[in-house]
């Protein structure tokens, strides 16, 4: 790794543990409140008013929550399609058929998360989707994205464009991590949305 992208990953550290550490200073109240209001800006997207399938997770921990909004978009008769993590860190997919359909797995020695209990439909099937939400921690002005580090999305990522899918590819965020700067490396790719308690911020 060169010199630059020895910096550039030690800046990215350095921004994912400051954002972290406001997360964990959330109380439950705070996530669930933002997570509403999330969920209502993120209904008034024209993309996912017109979407027939959506890619999405479901949040764990103090990230921005997501469940309320996947059983909005489930009642208006979406097809939701919810990650499932492969041992090489890449993601399986599986549909989304309520709270009760999600099982909790635990990944070694990383957070647990919830994954669709049912029918793995395999690795491509977001190339299917209309709108891909995406997970992160930061958003700059330029809708460059920061994840958590393990390179999950970057495949999700380089596997739409390889199929030469374009859904619309939304993060969503708390309002204090859209930010002036994230760093960036060659394989990054820009989001075309934020959406954030307070609204929607697009990127050209």
């Amino acid at each position: 790794m060169s010199q630059i992208g020895r910096a550039t990953e030690a800046d990215k550290r350095m921004l994912r543990r400051e954002i972290l550490a406001v997360r964990n200073r959330l109380t439950a109240d705070d996530v669930r409140e933002s997570a509403d209001a999330l969920a209502g800006r993120a209904l008034e997207l024209p993309e996912l008013a017109h979407a027939r399938t959506v890619a999405a997770y479901v949040s764990v921990g103090s990230e921005p929550g997501t469940l309320a909004l996947l059983d909005a978009l489930r009642e208006r008769g979406v097809r939701v399609l919810l990650p499932a993590l492969l041992p090489d860190n890449d993601l399986d997919w599986g549909a989304y058929a309520g709270e009760g359909s999600l099982a909790r797995i635990q990944h070694g020695g990383k957070m647990a998360l919830f994954e669709p209990a049912g029918e793995r439909l395999g690795p491509d099937a977001v190339t299917g989707a209309d709108v891909v939400l995406l997970p992160g921690l930061a958003v700059d002005a330029r809708g460059m994205r920061l994840g958590r580090g393990g390179g999950s999305y970057d495949r999700v990522l380089t596997r739409l464009e390889r199929a030469e899918a374009r859904p619309a590819l939304v993060v969503l965020l708390y309002d204090s991590e859209v930010v002036g700067h994230v760093p960036e490396e060659a394989h990054d790719r820009p989001v075309h949305a934020v959406v954030t308690p307070s609204g929607v911020r697009r990127f050209t």
